[in-house]
């Protein structure tokens, strides 16, 4: 083994653009491609919106404009205008702004002053534009270093600040901008700040209910009760059940969106069931109570404290520096307002104990299937004959670990290919055995009455909630044929059904597999369309070999490792409308109706030609 000297000559010092570019991670999360809504690209572009959103909540400007070219973001508030004169500090130099001045910004979301720098080093083009009393002044940096500053000039521009930049590609390779993403940013932030209009090319986003529209917008299914919605000082929230499995919270934090929850979030499930309990004078189990529950809860703290600098966690235990814990705040506020909203509400309380005891009978007779499930598992041992597990570590509470992925693969010639290509340390397999069942409809004792669902979630330990989910990643690995799109359809109607939590909150992947191996003497490619395949031997010229994959068995390991390795294709299963789900898999998974085969016909892309020859 080689000796490393370790020297003075080894201690380096890094200016902060230097580290932000040498560590983006630190500063934004993932790089990622733009493919999840916490890859780093969109970290950059709230990073901005957020220093809008501090002007708007100080009482200046009613508007901010969002515009995504190909690469190119901007955008444009009418706030106060960054004053002149710091215009360049503001957005280079590291730990300069207002934010530390309590006075004026008391309860912002960005407190460090590393925001919008982040951007601008982590920018190839970054410009700068600050309008005020009827002067501006524009600067333009690459790469964090300034190239060019004007003076202070004239302008007929309306107070504010325009930001554009595009991203650097040497840091965030090849990536792309999903609308959809910035969109349900741009909601949230008009749910938080009713008032408030944005757009996105051109399109208004816009809210005068606060959460109580965030619910609406986002309900998923019939809801057994009118949407409670409860405001106080510093603290708002919405909330109702449904007929879904699971919980679902939208939790923020100064207009943050606290994707991963924290203290106000435990707090908030805490308050439910012990007002709850109280109301009713009964000891009901906390998941009886909580299931199908979905809600929001938005607060405002001074010096909010995250667990990370894209603050997705809350780790703050106080309101404030002299203010009280955010437990208590949050427990006598719920105490107090639902309590109330019960007594004025009756039919509301009626709904939710009837829906309590409807929850505490399935879970105990879901208790004597769970045990049977169990015992036939072990006898047959079918667990460990459809999952080959990886070595990643996880801790005692099971909480996956970040880099670990599960592959569902269907039959045992894929599974084998996969198996002896993957990385045993962070990638697992599960074989299916055929078809899964169409799970549309059933009852969740299905789940352990099917020997490849009761092995699916106990592969993913997911019985008892996602808390205990063993993989960051579930990817659906099927072949790119129409058994495989009806498998990925079957098993994301499963999810769907009995698990949707996994899908809100972005676990859920298909992996995008080549159709086509496209190779001479000297190079290979492998094609995901038609039209990569034609361009593809277009380029490559002469002795030119094609195959087609019929399935993913006919992979050789080798070709496996391209597949899954560091370029491997994600997409993400994403809803981006919940309160569609029930329709939808109604109208694709439920009995076969003359709207489905007319929707099916229309929407096949069959060459015209062929079929005028064919007739």
């Amino acid at each position: 083994m080689a000796v490393t000297k370790y020297t003075e000559s080894s201690i380096k010092s890094l200016s902060p653009r230097e580290h932000i570019r040498l560590r983006p991670g630190m500063y934004i999360g993932k790089l990622g491609s733009g493919t999840s809504e916490d890859d780093g690209i969109y970290v950059l572009l709230k990073e901005i919106i957020d220093n809008s959103i501090d002007e708007h909540s100080s009482g200046h400007g009613k508007r901010i404009d969002v515009t995504i070219g190909d690469k190119v973001m901007a955008i444009r508030d009418f706030g106060r205008g960054i004053p002149l004169g710091k215009v360049v500090d503001c957005v280079s130099k590291i730990n300069t702004g207002a934010k530390y001045d309590s006075e004026t910004f008391q309860k912002s979301v960005g407190l460090n002053g590393v925001g919008t720098k982040a951007v601008n080093a982590l920018s190839s083009y970054f410009m700068v534009e600050s309008y005020r009393d009827s002067k501006m002044k524009q600067a333009i940096f690459k790469e964090g270093e300034i190239e060019s500053e004007s003076r202070q000039i004239k302008t007929d521009e309306k107070d504010g600040t325009y930001v554009e930049f595009t991203p650097d590609q040497s840091i965030f390779k090849a990536f792309g901008y999903q609308l959809a993403y910035v969109e349900t940013m741009l909601w949230n932030y008009a749910y938080l700040n009713t008032g408030l209009t944005l757009s996105l090319n051109g399109k208004t986003f816009r809210s005068e209910n606060g959460l109580q529209d965030l619910l609406e917008n986002k309900l998923s299914g019939d809801i057994l009760y009118p949407i409670i919605h409860l405001q106080g000082e510093d603290i708002e929230v919405a909330m109702t059940h449904g007929t879904h499995y699971g919980e679902e919270y939208f939790s923020f934090v100064n207009g943050q969106h606290t994707t991963m929850g924290g203290t106000q979030q435990a707090a908030f499930r805490e308050a439910i069931v012990k007002t709850i309990r109280e109301f009713f004078k009964k000891d009901y189990d906390a998941s009886d109570i909580r299931t199908s529950i979905v809600s929001s809860i938005s607060i405002r703290v001074q010096e909010p404290v995250f667990e990370s600098q894209t603050k997705t966690k809350l780790g703050s235990q106080n309101m404030g520096p002299k203010g009280p814990t955010i437990r208590n705040y949050i427990n006598n506020f719920i105490k107090k307002e639902l309590d109330l909203h019960l007594h004025q509400f009756p039919e509301t309380a009626k709904a939710i104990q009837q829906k309590i005891i409807a929850s505490e009978k399935e879970r105990k007779e879901l208790s004597g299937i769970r045990k049977l499930a169990r015992e036939k598992a072990k006898k047959v041992n079918l667990h460990n004959k459809k999952l080959r597990d990886c070595r990643a570590h996880f801790n005692t509470k099971h909480k996956q670990a970040t880099e670990s992925t599960l592959f569902i693969v269907e039959g045992d010639s894929a599974g084998g290919s996969i198996t002896k290509t993957r990385d045993v340390n962070t990638q697992a397999v599960f074989s299916l055995k055929g078809k899964p069942l169409n799970t549309f409809g059933l009852s969740k004792k299905i789940v352990y009455q099917n020997d490849e669902f009761n092995c699916l979630q106990s592969a993913l330990d997911i019985e008892e909630g996602l808390d205990t989910l063993r993989y960051n990643k579930v990817v659906i690995a099927t072949d790119a044929d129409v058994d495989g799109m009806h498998i990925r359809l079957l098993l994301i109607t499963f999810f769907l059904q009995f698990f949707p939590d996994l899908i809100r909150q972005g676990h859920l992947y298909i992996l995008q597999t080549p159709l086509f191996r496209v190779r001479t003497k000297m190079e290979t490619r492998y094609c995901h369309s038609e039209k990569e395949k034609d361009e593809a031997v277009e380029s490559m010229g002469k002795g030119v070999e094609i195959t087609r994959f019929k399935g993913l068995g006919e992979a050789s390991p080798d070709e496996f490792a391209t597949f899954i390795g560091s370029d491997m294709k994600l997409e993400p299963v994403t809803i981006s409308h919940l309160h569609n789900v029930d329709d939808l898999l109604s109208f694709y998974m439920g009995k076969n109706t003359p709207e489905r085969q007319g929707f099916i016909i229309e929407n096949l892309h069959v060459d015209k030609d062929l079929l005028q020859a064919a007739s």
